[in-house]
Order: structure tokens, then C-alpha cells, then sequence
């Protein structure tokens, strides 16, 4: 008899076992994107391949500071701004990408995420397209936009403008307010933007803010008839560098990866 229930208990156990090893193979179906698809341009531990827009080094501030990409500066003021010590990845260049990054910034700070950049222009705001980052609740009772904002018809300037709020394709196309989840400031968020021919996307934690098709009717159609109507080369390439921005704001980044993507045409 106790033979007997030894042998039951121990089919038993050989079930449980069974059972949970088909649970975790069934969780395990989806498939796992290889890791080996995605490029670190910032792992934590080294600044290899950044320097400075139309530079050989790094400008003074962007330094690794616990394992991130840090602009280490005092915070200035919309008004007083006079141009960054922007910064780009030059190891390479990238046409068709989904490029991952986390990313924080403290009360009043901006910043942004360029790519295509080309150099040989007065900064990247000339040619490249910008994924904006910015402080959206605090920016406007810090800084003065009210002249800037004016020389583009805002109905009230003193405010910060859709087009300059966090997420958005800045001065091109508006983030979906109903989508964005942002963080506090201080805390981290992370974004991404898929670049295709066919569509460009933009996230932000986890959500789709928005998304346009490059050079379509539509899109020349905003270029020509906003910020950018003076700017010839805005937009234009279609391969380049990927782009930070300083705005005169600390600025934190980590875990900044890319994968390149094959266009449908």
C-alpha cells in the first residue's frame, strides 16, 4: 500500500512538473526580437562616436555621470538663449531606423532629439527634424516666449505653443495630447521614433503621439508655410547622424540604441 501511494505521489509530481513547464513554454511562443539587431550608441560606460555638431570632441559639460549621457549646466533662460554646444552621434549614419532612448530633464529644462543630421550649418535646427523634449507644465512660467512665440503669429505668445510641446515634430506636427503620459520632471521617460519612407512615428512611454509621411504633399505643404519657410534644407536628406540638443538646460539620457529598418519602396 505505501509502495502504492509513493508511486501516485511521485505521477503527481511528474504532472505538476509537466504543467509548469508547459506554462512557461507557452509564455515563451511570442517571438524574441535577437538582441544583436540593436546598436548601443550610449551604453552607460563610454562616449565613443559622440562629439559636438561641426566638431571633433565633446564640448565642455556632456559627460558620463552615473552611467549617463549628462549636460552638466546651470539652467538658462529662453530669452538669454543663444544657441547649444549640440551634439552628435559621428560613428555612423542611419536613413531607415527605429532609435530607442531614456530620457529626463528638470523643471524648466528643454532639449531635443535630432536626426539626419548633416553638418556644415549653423546647427542642426537647419536641416534635421527634431523630436522636441521639454519641461511641458513648467517651461512658460520660467521663461520669457512671448518674443519668440510673436515673430510666428501665436495667438498668445507667452504661452508654450503645441508644436513646442514634448513629443511633438517640433514646428511640423503636434503630439496627441489624449496619448501623452509624461513624467514628472526628474523622472524618467522614454521615447522612441520609427523613420521609414513610408510613415514616421513618434512615442513616448510606451504610446503613439503621433505620426506623418515625409516629403508627401501634406508635409511640404507645413514646411513651406511655418518656421521653416526660410530654411531650404530643412528635412531634406534622407540619411544622417543622430543629434542631441543642448537648450541651456541640464539634460539626462541613457540607454541609446538604434535598429536600422528596411523601407517597403
Amino acid at each position: 500500500m505505501k509502495k502504492t501511494a509513493m508511486l501516485l505521489a511521485l505521477i503527481a509530481l511528474g504532472a505538476c512538473k509537466q504543467t509548469k513547464k508547459t506554462e512557461i513554454t507557452d509564455q515563451s511562443e511570442e517571438p524574441i526580437e535577437p538582441l544583436e539587431k540593436w546598436t548601443y550608441l550610449f551604453d552607460g560606460t563610454s562616449l565613443e562616436g559622440w562629439r559636438a555638431y561641426n566638431g571633433e570632441t565633446l564640448p565642455p559639460g556632456w559627460t558620463i555621470k552615473d552611467s549617463t549621457l549628462t549636460f552638466d549646466t546651470e539652467l538658462g533662460l529662453e530669452q538669454d538663449y543663444k544657441g547649444g554646444k549640440d551634439i552628435i552621434y559621428g560613428a555612423a549614419e542611419y536613413d531607415n531606423f527605429e532609435l530607442y532612448l531614456e530620457w529626463k530633464l528638470p523643471e524648466g529644462g528643454n532639449s531635443g532629439i535630432f536626426y539626419h543630421v548633416k553638418e556644415g550649418y549653423g546647427g542642426p535646427p537647419e536641416v534635421s527634424p527634431e523630436y522636441q523634449l521639454i519641461d511641458d507644465e513648467n517651461y512658460a512660467k520660467i521663461h520669457d516666449l512671448t518674443s519668440y512665440n510673436s515673430q510666428f503669429g501665436a495667438e498668445h505668445p507667452a504661452e508654450l505653443q503645441d508644436w513646442q510641446k514634448t513629443g511633438a515634430d517640433y514646428a511640423m506636427h503636434v503630439a496627441d495630447e489624449s496619448q501623452k503620459i509624461l513624467n514628472p520632471v526628474g523622472e524618467w521617460n522614454s521615447s522612441k521614433i520609427v523613420f521609414t519612407p513610408e510613415k514616421v512615428e513618434h512615442w513616448l512611454n510606451g504610446k503613439k503621439l503621433l505620426e506623418f509621411q515625409p516629403w508627401s504633399e501634406e508635409w511640404n505643404k507645413k514646411k513651406n508655410s511655418g518656421k521653416w519657410d526660410n530654411t531650404p534644407d530643412y528635412g531634406k536628406y534622407k540619411k544622417g547622424y543622430i543629434g542631441l540638443q543642448d537648450h541651456s538646460s541640464p539634460i539626462w539620457f541613457k540607454n541609446i540604441k538604434i535598429k536600422e529598418l528596411t523601407s517597403k519602396n
